[in-house]
């Protein structure tokens, strides 16, 4: 088998990042006291099930009947508790009466005192955390009610919340306590904390408010944020607009809310499906389910739309389809793909987790019914890990029962991913904590990454893959060296082919120095960083990680992407990917150029996106400023042209749903032909402003007359003031 050659560079532009966060005083001792010395001990708890081969739960062990190994190492039991839960059913709550009418008007006697108003509370409520060791929640059983209200129209919204307000008045158990989480307008909010006071609970749900949460535009995205007109590109709104897996990371903080509890959680998701936003990034997704089997915590994703009989080309709220799917079956058929991909990332996470997906049933209480069900009388182990490494290794538990004469079975978490420690490394321990992290299977995701890869033809066997990463410059830290300011960022990445066999790979350190001036604007704007990589047609997929050199922080990009062979394209004209870009950039501009001058000057030539001395940059999340232009380029490959160009004809289309809102005027191309690579380039230069701010599909089709061939190519973009 053919091994695709590999070369790279690595460049940073249009990097400005944030402000400087305040510095922590080091701490020293008075005068006369001793030396203190600390030890950092990593408590496990395990939360056990053992039953007997009836089915019954075992009642009665101790700490001196379990066995826990860590690693096959054995470990020593801290503590032991058994939660008794009685499953009994609370009396049906009835709805709060009437105030009596007041019969004193008018028959002289003084009227009561009328009761004062309640003042809601000003402070938002949180998960209370336990102390290491201390059980608070003793003998019940701890259910999270999580609303993702950005993710479900009003109806669906009514129908989730009916199905809590049910669950709370008629199927509520006495261990039962719940708290109620929201997502909305970007922000995990704890409205409740775990209670089992059921009128309170049902006030809380009462206090939703329907239709709130829904949209994408959560920051302020017009014309109240200031343009400075210089090269920056857009500010950090872009990444909460077309941000990536966002519905995943307020998960995870909702989970990691839970896991200052010891106690086992389950935590019911309400949602109208899971459609991630952006690019799929797996990263998100492994590092989501991994928070929950730290925490002890069990999915129970509940889809709110219930059971849905759609017509096949839509029901009346969407315009007809158009083109010949709608009469081969094809657009119907993508429209059920698209609700089963809807469902299946939320099926996804509750069997990782150890929980039940309640899809495509009406009864959305069963859902919460599921999640009560799941949690039964159960022991709960704590031990201090022998292994006191930080090192974020996954490490696998082995419990086993100490009593021959009791044949059992348990359920408990079969292992987990240690903690990991910046600290005071040396080089060597960082560099080694940056290759663990790219390697190990818990992805690191304190940083957020956009990333999108691109492939150009450079003959019949090789393309030109660019690769460009863009982080929130509020996400990172400035340091002071030798009196200036500066941001250092490490790079690691690596190409595996489908195979598992890594092609290809990239090491980059970073230390850019920025002037005062710039410095002010780096909290509003993002890091970009780009590489790229020569591959053969195949699938691959790049796992790329960023870290902070000031505080350790790793974000996490993990991506699947195919360069397809144009050679054997012959119903369509094979074409490039399509680059979106709002900017473009001298390259004597950068603020760091990484890799040798000769390697640099090697890629530079191949690289399509450097013109005359500029770099064209990609928008990674196509946000688009209204006040900017918006250049679009591909190639077209004729592959039969020899030395003259065969007229081609480009438009771009932006539709706003089924409506057409702007097309250009077609664009002849009748020269440019490359004679190695027999690419033709497309270039289109875009004003918006006379567009309204919004969400568009951008389509890009190109012609071929002659050959009676045609490409097409869509992608959502967003409009902002």
């Amino acid at each position: 088998m053919i091994r695709p050659t590999a070369a790279l560079s690595a460049f940073l532009v249009g990097v400005f990042a944030l402000a400087q966060q305040p510095q922590q005083p080091a701490q020293t001792g008075a005068s006369g006291e001793g030396v203190k010395f600390s030890v950092t001990q990593q408590l496990v708890i395990e939360v056990v099930s053992v039953k007997d081969k009836n089915g019954k739960i075992v009642e009665g062990l101790t700490a001196k009947d379990f066995t826990v190994t860590e690693d096959g190492k054995p470990q020593d039991i801290k503590f032991c508790e058994f939660q008794k839960l009685d499953d009994n059913v609370l009396p049906e709550l009835m709805d709060t009466p009437a105030p009596p009418k007041d019969d004193t008007a008018g028959s002289g006697k003084p009227a009561p005192e009328a009761k004062k108003p309640e003042v809601a509370a000003v402070v938002q409520h949180a998960i209370q955390p336990e102390k290491p060791g201390d059980i608070r929640y003793k003998d019940r059983r701890l259910l999270a009610l999580y609303f993702d209200m950005s993710a479900m129209p009003i109806p669906d919204q009514l129908r989730a919340l009916a199905a809590a307000q049910k669950f709370i008045h008629t199927q509520m158990t006495g261990p039962d306590l719940m708290c109620v989480i929201v997502y909305n307008e970007g922000n995990v909010q704890i409205l409740q904390d775990f209670t089992g006071d059921r009128d309170l609970l049902s006030q809380t749900i009462d206090k939703l408010i329907v239709g709130e949460g829904q949209g994408f535009d959560e920051d302020a995205a017009d014309e109240s944020v200031a343009d400075t007109g210089s090269a920056f590109g857009q500010d950090n709104s872009e990444f909460n607009i077309f941000n990536t897996d966002r519905q995943l990371a307020a998960l995870q903080t909702a989970v990691k809310m839970l896991g200052t509890l010891n106690e086992k959680k389950s935590l019911v998701y309400f949602a109208s499906g899971m459609h991630l936003n952006g690019v799929d990034n797996q990263a998100q997704l492994q590092a989501t389910t991994n928070a929950a089997v730290r925490a002890n915590v069990s999915f129970f994703p509940v889809d709110a739309r219930g059971l849905v009989a759609s017509a096949p080309l839509g029901d009346a709220t969407k315009g007809s389809p158009g083109g010949a799917g709608m009469y081969t079956g094809n657009a119907a058929m993508q429209q059920q793909l698209g609700f089963a991909k809807s469902q299946d990332t939320m099926w996804s996470i509750a069997a990782d987790t150890g929980g039940k997906a309640l899809l495509d049933n009406n009864d959305l209480g069963r859902g919460i019914k599921n999640a009560e069900e799941a949690i039964s009388s159960y022991y709960i182990l704590g031990y201090y890990s022998a292994n006191e490494n930080l090192d974020g290794k996954f490490r696998r538990i082995k419990i086993t029962l100490n009593r021959a004469d009791l044949a059992a079975n348990l359920n408990y978490r079969q292992g987990y991913f240690a903690g990991k420690q910046f600290g005071k490394f040396s080089a060597v321990e960082k560099e080694r904590q940056l290759e663990d992290a790219l390697m190990m299977g818990d992805p690191v995701t304190d940083l957020t990454i956009a990333m999108e890869v691109d492939y150009f033809q450079l003959n019949r066997a090789e393309y030109f893959v660019p690769l460009y990463v863009k982080i929130p410059g509020s996400e990172l830290a400035l340091a002071r060296k030798a009196g200036a300011e500066r941001t250092l960022i490490d790079f690691i990445g690596e190409v595996k082919d489908e195979y598992n066999t890594t092609v290809s790979n990239v090491r980059d350190k970073i230390d850019v120095k920025i002037s005062d001036q710039t410095a002010a604007e780096l909290a509003k704007h993002p890091v970009q960083y780009g590489t790229g990589f020569t591959l053969l047609p195949g699938k691959y997929t790049v796992k790329f990680l960023a870290r902070d050199a000031e505080t350790g922080r790793i974000g996490t990009y993990m991506h699947t992407f195919v360069v397809p062979n144009l050679l054997k394209e012959e119903k369509k004209l094979p074409i490039s990917s399509v680059v979106l870009a709002s900017q473009r950039i001298e390259l004597a501009d950068s603020l760091y150029s990484a890799g040798k001058a000769s390697a640099q000057d090697k890629n530079q030539a191949v690289d399509p996106l450097v013109q005359n001395g500029q770099r064209l940059m990609p928008s990674i999340t196509r946000v688009f400023s209204r006040s900017r232009d918006m250049y679009i380029y591909l190639q077209a490959y004729e592959r039969n042209a020899t030395t003259a160009t065969e007229p081609l004809v480009a438009f771009v289309t932006f539709y706003r749903g089924r409506n057409k809102a702007f097309e250009t005027p077609p664009l002849p191309v009748t020269d440019g032909l490359d004679p190695k690579t027999h690419a033709v380039p497309l270039r289109f230069s875009l004003a918006l402003s006379k567009l309204p701010p919004g969400k568009y599909d951008c389509q890009v089709s190109v012609v071929d007359p002659a050959g009676q061939k045609a490409a097409f190519w869509q992608a959502p973009v967003m409009l902002i003031q």
